[in-house]
């Protein structure tokens, strides 16, 4: 199986990068899944059913977020009823939507894909992200009922997505960081199998601070004040990064991963 993984997409730039490179990618890497991470699409601030269907209609099979899904608050009803946007999957169990999503492929395997968010320099301190990966892979394995397991974790220390992703070694197809807009070169399998990035970085404008504007971003170092100091998306050439992998039939372990880099200033 092979998955295309696309980084934290932020702003228009971002967007329009990404639905222009879904096509030509299909045609280059014959992906069976393309998985997109949306948490800064609008305008560097979560996701709305507008882009959504954006992605979607560019190719896309499964979106994922992070911390800033909720910023956008007409997702909600969205959240709710669409099985290809997911949320980290250990928010509260009461929580809308979910982040969890089982694909099928044409060849009828299915892929597993499971959102995670951190703990570490994380606002919102959701239950442990380990605790809720072991109670998912107690209902899928691999080369079991799931294909392939994939794994967005999106964190902000590299320590804890490095602990993740050897803990569910040989347990997952692939462990790939998001949250933090900077691509790692740290891409590799790891002992037991699992594909492995800390962070696949961001598909937007590097000519920027993490993808928003340099001068009100340098203006609250500064000064350290935020009020009325509103923080918006670089709209600049963006840069698309991400990650190609391919996993065994038999196993559902990586055979590989390629980071991709694409345009902009990094690419």
């Amino acid at each position: 199986m092979k998955i295309l993984f696309l980084g934290d997409v932020v702003g228009r730039s971002g967007r329009d990068a990404v639905c222009a490179y879904i096509p030509r990618a299909r045609k280059e890497y014959s992906p069976d899944f393309v998985i997109v991470n949306a948490d800064n699409a609008a305008g560097g601030f979560g996701i709305n059913a507008g882009i959504c269907e954006e992605f979607f209609k560019a190719g896309a099979d499964i979106l994922t977020a992070g911390n800033h899904v909720w910023d956008q608050q007409e997702i909600l009803p969205t959240l709710g009823r669409e099985k290809r946007l997911l949320r980290p999957h250990n928010y509260p169990a009461n929580t809308t939507g979910t982040g969890l999503g089982i694909y099928t492929n044409a060849r009828g395997q299915n892929l597993v894909v499971l959102h995670l968010q951190g703990q570490i320099f994380m606002q919102e301190q959701l239950p442990c992200p380990f605790a809720c990966a072991d109670t998912v892979l107690k209902q899928y394995n691999l080369a079991g009922n799931a294909a392939s397991i994939f794994v967005d974790f999106h964190a902000e220390a590299t320590s804890e997505k490095m602990a993740m992703a050897h803990y569910l070694d040989g347990r997952v197809s692939a462990v790939i960081g998001t949250h933090t807009h900077i691509p790692t070169s740290d891409t590799r399998v790891l002992r037991g199998g699992t594909a492995y990035q800390t962070d696949t970085g961001m598909c937007g404008d590097y000519d920027s601070v993490i993808g928003m504007e340099k001068a009100s971003v340098i203006k609250r170092f500064l000064t350290k004040i935020n009020k009325g100091n509103k923080m918006t998306a670089a709209s600049g050439e963006a840069t698309i990064c991400g990650a190609i992998i391919e996993t065994e039939d038999k196993t559902g372990l990586a055979k590989s991963i390629e980071p991709i880099k694409i345009g902009g200033i990094i690419g």
